[in-house]
């Protein structure tokens, strides 16, 4: 079976986010009530599994052995079945 896999990675809180404060700044500077700006990484990841629970599995792995970083990231997945 085919998937579909989308990962957003962002910074977890404490963790310096230079670009998403520059943004912020700027989006203030143009008179937006803004309070915070978040950078956030996006992947979208087309892969087989045999099933479902096993694509869960395979895009945990991905996250954890290369996408990430355990000490400063954070992330979430959304999985869909992908039609062949």
């Amino acid at each position: 079976m085919q998937f579909k896999g989308t990962i957003h990675i962002r910074l977890k809180p404490g963790h310096s986010d230079p670009e998403g404060e520059t943004a912020a700044q700027s989006l203030r500077d143009l008179r937006y009530a803004v309070q915070e700006v978040h950078v956030v990484k996006s992947y979208e990841v087309i892969f087989t599994a045999q099933s479902t629970t096993q694509a869960y599995q395979h895009i945990e792995e991905m996250c954890k052995r290369l996408l990430t970083n355990p000490i400063k990231d954070d992330y979430a997945f959304v999985i869909e079945e992908k039609d062949e």
